[in-house]
């Protein structure tokens, strides 16, 4: 099995801080802390794009949206464990994993989306995709985001954006619910949803009787590879987690920046990426693809980082600010607004994504100037 040039950066790095751990826990030295910083967002950066490609190329094994659904996982995985460790840096109320999630929604429904459509507007004047599999991420997206991120803000038990027990272990369970059911029906019943549009539906798998043994040995084999490979990639990410949320941390009150910044830096290395496959899959007019991988992206950050980050709250006492200032549910509310006018004809212009656009540099400037 070959292993990945990210995997092995990867793993080097990894054995370079256990050695180096003095260097990086000592105070008072940005420029060596820095220059750490930067190598592990690279170094992370590089783990991320190779684990996305065994992802994609475990998911070309595989039929969709099983495919689609693998890479949304992986990615939906890499950015819990950052938000988690960012979590075991900050003792006190933790706003990251709030920041990232809303990140995350913007940069993909914002910036992802207005970027693919007007790279697709401009190559194909007018984009087609499967309407009925936009609406149901959109159906659940809308919900999660506005249980999550909007809710705790109005909420009257308690006096800022957190969560009371009650109130934590029932978000958690009706996000839990909602998002395992959207599940069932994406690999179920309702599979035609999300594949092209002038695809047919999957075919029902042959019987085991009619499978030749060597093409599932090989087809087996090729699975464990590409399996073992996102493994290799993901590891080393959730190893060099912690030291990277550290130096983060850091960075920003020794810089002055805005908390919310170290969310957009998370979901920014989260999502590169899938981001990019997104793009890729745009540019070859696959606009269904484009929507499962990205509003996927989005429905699998709400559905498992919400209920992971307010466990982790729970488990160490720690409370966590979901609840959104007024500038952000504002920005919020636009923006799934818009997605759903955008979604809710089967054809895109070029229009539509720098309306997108728009909304995703209002963030940006908010975000680093709010």
């Amino acid at each position: 099995m070959r292993i990945s040039a990210g995997a092995i950066a990867g793993w080097l790095t990894v054995v370079a801080l256990l050695i180096a751990t003095p260097g990086l826990e000592a105070p008072g030295r940005p420029l060596l802390h820095t220059g750490i910083f930067i190598w592990l967002v690279l170094v992370v950066l590089w783990s991320a794009f190779d684990a996305v490609q065994e992802a994609e190329a475990l998911a070309r094994e595989l039929p969709e949206p099983f495919g689609t659904l693998v890479l949304t996982m992986s990615v939906s995985a890499i950015e819990v464990v950052l938000i988690c460790a960012a979590m075991f840096v900050d003792e006190e109320v933790s706003t990251l994993a709030r920041d990232a999630m809303f990140s995350v929604l913007m940069i993909v429904l914002n910036g992802v989306v207005g970027i693919g459509l007007l790279i697709g507007g401009y190559r194909y004047h007018e984009q087609l995709f499967n309407l009925q599999g936009a609406t149901a991420y959109l159906s659940v997206v809308i919900p999660l985001s506005s249980i999550a991120l909007v809710l705790p803000s109005f909420t009257t038990s308690t006096p800022d954006g957190t969560l009371t027990l009650l109130q934590s272990v029932c978000f958690s369970i009706m996000t839990l619910f909602l998002y395992g059911l959207f599940l069932w029906l994406q690999i179920g019943r309702h599979q035609a949803y999300f594949v092209e549009a002038t695809e047919p539906a999957p075919p029902p798998a042959p019987a085991p009787a009619m499978h030749e043994p060597a093409a599932d040995a090989g087809r087996a084999k090729r699975l464990a590879m590409h399996t073992a490979g996102l493994l290799l990639c993901m590891v080393p990410i959730s190893l060099l987690a912690t030291p990277l949320a550290e130096l983060l941390d850091r960075g920003l009150s020794h810089f002055g920046i805005p908390t919310a910044v170290g969310g957009v830096v998370i979901a920014m290395l989260v999502f590169a990426p899938e981001g990019m496959s997104t793009l890729i899959a745009v540019g070859a007019n696959q606009l269904t693809k484009a929507i499962n991988v990205s509003l996927g992206a989005a429905t699998s950050t709400l559905g498992i980082s919400v209920p992971v980050t307010l466990f982790v709250g729970l488990a160490r006492g720690q409370p966590v600010l979901l609840g959104l200032p007024p500038v952000g549910i504002a920005l919020l509310a636009a923006t799934l607004l818009l997605t759903t006018v955008t979604f809710l004809s089967a054809r895109t212009t070029m229009l539509v994504g720098a309306v997108h656009l728009s909304l995703f540099v209002a963030f940006l400037v908010l975000a680093f100037n709010p």
